[in-house]
């Protein structure tokens, strides 16, 4: 057999094409995934889903836990870098949190994608150490950058100067997470936003 390796295709003699499109693939298991979670999601389940065989997916892909984390990675990406955003461009910590919050409201009851977020809902009954921890470790980075943001406030004398940032950021993070499970057992985007509003009625003063 002839090897056709770095020879390119001519008009009259086209290579071996690549049988599905391999960004589409990744978000159909993107939302595969978000929407069952990592245990409830088998690789046939994902190999229907993303239209392709298990050859194609473990070559493309590697085998589910590393599809996985290319999803999760994906899903940061596309669909959770709000709450970055608001951390980033507005000019206080109330205003970023209640940003995020109410984006929350929003995003997580979409109709057209998974309600909830990823991060929390893929972690359910997940019996993968490995799988659990990457979660956690995303949740609680999420919860410091809160944190950061809101020391950088108290420094400012936006906040008082006796608040627990830590604790605060743990109040916020724990109502954001409970926006992603109520949003996954019917709740309206309407219920988050009052929700919001009730979290951002406590937020310190200075």
């Amino acid at each position: 057999m002839v090897s056709t390796e770095g020879v390119q295709p001519t008009a009259g003699r086209r290579g071996r094409p690549r049988s599905f499109d391999r960004a589409t693939a990744l978000e159909k298991a993107v939302l595969a995934f978000w929407e069952n979670g990592y245990e409830a999601t088998s690789v046939s389940d994902l190999t229907r889903i993303m239209g392709i065989g298990a050859p194609s997916l473990y070559a493309a892909f590697g085998d589910k836990r590393a599809l996985f984390e290319e999803a999760v990675a994906e899903y940061a990406r596309r669909y959770a870098a709000f709450s970055e955003r608001a951390l980033a461009e507005e000019p206080t910590a109330r205003a970023a949190v209640g940003r995020i919050l109410r984006e929350a409201a929003v995003r997580y009851t979409s109709a057209d994608r998974p309600h909830g977020c990823l991060f929390v809902h893929a972690a359910t009954n997940c019996t993968s150490p490995e799988v659990g921890e990457s979660l956690r470790v995303r949740r609680n980075a999420a919860i410091a950058a809160v944190e950061g943001r809101i020391r950088a406030g108290v420094a400012a004398g936006e906040l008082p100067a006796g608040t627990d940032a830590r604790a605060l950021a743990r109040c916020a993070g724990a109502i954001l997470q409970g926006m992603s499970q109520q949003a996954r057992d019917g709740a309206s985007r309407a219920e988050l936003e009052a929700l919001a509003e009730i979290a951002l009625s406590i937020w310190p003063r200075a």
